[in-house]
């Protein structure tokens, strides 16, 4: 696993993307999620170099404490737990290492957001993702796909987390910004590689 690869995708990703998921947060938040996850993953590859002179898990760990110092709102708390989840992700891993991690790393944030599926929240796009690689059939086109889906499925669901929650009925109709933002760092590392 290229750490340097996947991380120059992710900052990047977000770079490009913080004006979109921003718009996305203006219509059900605070109008911030753009703006919170870009001085995030900044922050992340300001301390690059300390980051990869670790080892992986300690690697993934360090930049979940980073996001959690530096991103407000909910985001800091969820990201940093979903990468500290990945603590345990050995040096080398492979698909099963990477399943059993990701599945660690979603239940840290189900319990940091005390959320579950149904609630309109990046969990919509994690879950089927961690699903999908625990099948033992993860290619790159089912994993995007079950992170499409989960994305998609974002915009018929009422908010019952965060500030969106507060708009009600309201909050049907628009994409979740932290779904959004989970489906495009998880499309970013599969552009990494052919097969997961």
């Amino acid at each position: 696993m290229n750490l340097e690869m996947l991380l120059n995708a992710a900052v990047k990703t977000i770079r490009d993307h913080a004006d979109e998921l921003t718009t996305l947060d203006s219509a059900i938040g605070d109008a911030d999620h753009g703006i919170n996850m870009k001085r995030g993953f900044e922050a992340i590859d300001a301390a690059k170099a300390e980051i990869l002179a670790l080892p992986l898990g300690a690697a993934l760990q360090k930049m979940g404490m980073t996001l959690v110092m530096t991103v407000g709102g909910a985001s800091g708390p969820l990201y940093g737990s979903l990468l500290m989840g990945f603590k345990n992700l050995p040096e080398n891993p492979t698909l099963s290492d990477v399943s059993k991690s990701f599945d660690e790393a979603v239940e840290s944030v189900k319990k940091r957001g005390k959320s579950t599926m149904g609630e309109k929240t990046m969990l919509e796009v994690l879950v089927p993702v961690s699903d999908v690689l625990r099948s033992g059939n993860a290619t790159v086109e089912a994993v995007l796909k079950a992170a499409e889906d989960g994305l998609e499925s974002t915009r018929e669901l009422q908010a019952k987390k965060g500030r969106a929650s507060f708009l009600g009925e309201r909050s049907i109709g628009h994409l979740d910004p932290g779904a959004m933002s989970s489906y495009l760092l998880i499309k970013s590392i599969c552009k990494c590689y052919g097969v997961l």
